[in-house]
């Protein structure tokens, strides 16, 4: 690791900062803050940076100093707050981006060449972490660190087994370590059926070459009976597969329910549109889905998973090895409703639904 930073310096730095405040326009913020106190001779005592509503003390910063690049998949709600939370995490544990922290972000689209090409640049500049945001994300990190010291950790990865990141066991295959977000598909079934009790059809799109996805969609189909549910499962290559398929699968269902397909949430507008003009519910698997249009989920919170993840990644930087960690899967689900979409297609959500969310939504975010 690059530990260049004594806390002597990052007392200097508070310091020098404090003078340097004094002379900033009124209203100019960054994504890292700082205040300090001062004893009566006027030197800094203390200094604490704010980063998206954590507070962190000059003292309580790690010391070391490092550059990680982190590599998002796709450009969807559930992976930003992935990002969000994982900041955080490291934030929690005294490292902070701005003070003790250089990050490099890129965010792939979706593309698994961009992916690839992400992640050689991440190896080129020697950074000291790759946090990977995603399966094909891990799989192109991994991919490109194998041969080198660099860990890896990666998040929002279903199915670290599938995807060959981890053995049966959850240990890992190699310098690379992270967090599931494996679907509560029971909870999810349970839920669709209390809401649309007389529904058989269930339709899930998904794209073919991802692993998690493959996993999720045979989770799926080995409960689906135990809810008097039949599946039907929609395969696509790419994004460009998707208005087509989607006209394919609605003609031929009677409740669509999504999973984390990368590839298929960041074109969730697209199926939700046509959905609402078949009056055909939709159903999310996290937050960020129930807020744009889906009617519910039992879904995960992407932002906690993002903060178990850094701070992972901080016992990672602070020395010890990603190879000897077991990947790590979050707990818990909770019910997200949207009472606009429910008006849209003439249904009401249960009480005891409503009474034990975790949020109800009353308007349909764009």
């Amino acid at each position: 690791m690059k530990k260049k930073m004594m806390r002597t310096m990052a007392m200097a730095m508070a310091a020098m900062l404090t003078l340097g405040a004094c002379g900033s326009p009124a209203g100019e913020t960054t994504a890292a803050s700082g205040t300090a106190g001062t004893t009566a001779e006027g030197t800094a005592e203390q200094q604490t940076f704010e980063t998206s509503g954590v507070i962190v003390n000059s003292e309580d910063l790690y010391d070391g100093e490092f550059t990680i690049g982190i590599g998002q998949f796709a450009d969807h709600g559930s992976l930003d707050n992935c990002r969000e939370g994982f900041l955080l995490g490291l934030a929690e544990e005294g490292i902070v981006e701005g003070e003790n922290l250089t990050v490099d972000y890129d965010n792939a689209n979706s593309d698994g060449s961009m992916a690839a090409q992400i992640n050689q640049s991440y190896v080129g500049a020697d950074v000291d972490l790759i946090c990977a945001i995603a399966t094909p994300m891990a799989q192109a990190a991994y991919a490109a660190a194998r041969n080198t010291d660099i860990p890896v950790i990666y998040t929002a990865v279903t199915d670290p087994a599938a995807a060959e990141l981890a053995d049966a066991e959850g240990k890992p295959v190699g310098n690379i370590t992270g967090t599931s977000d494996k679907l509560p598909v029971s909870e999810q079934l349970e839920m669709i059926r209390s809401i649309l009790p007389e529904a058989k059809k269930l339709a899930i799109m998904y794209t073919t070459s991802e692993a998690n996805s493959e996993s999720s969609v045979a989770e799926y189909e080995a409960l689906a009976g135990d809810y008097g549910f039949e599946i039907k499962a929609v395969g696509v290559s790419t994004a460009a597969d998707i208005p087509l398929a989607a006209d394919s699968m609605l003609a031929d269902c009677d409740v669509v329910t999504m999973i984390t397909d990368n590839t298929v949430v960041a074109s969730l507008p697209v199926i939700l549109a046509k959905a609402k003009a078949k009056n055909i519910p939709v159903f999310g698997s996290e937050i960020e889905q129930v807020k744009i249009g889906c009617l519910a989920a039992m879904g995960l919170d992407y932002v906690e998973l993002g903060k178990q993840t850094g701070r992972m990644a901080a016992r990672i930087l602070q020395g010890e090895a990603a190879s000897e960690i077991p990947y790590e899967q979050i707990e818990g689900a909770s019910f997200y409703g949207n009472t606009a979409v429910a008006e849209q297609l003439g249904i009401t959500l249960p009480e005891d639904l409503v009474a034990g969310a975790a949020e109800i939504f009353d308007t349909i975010s764009e």
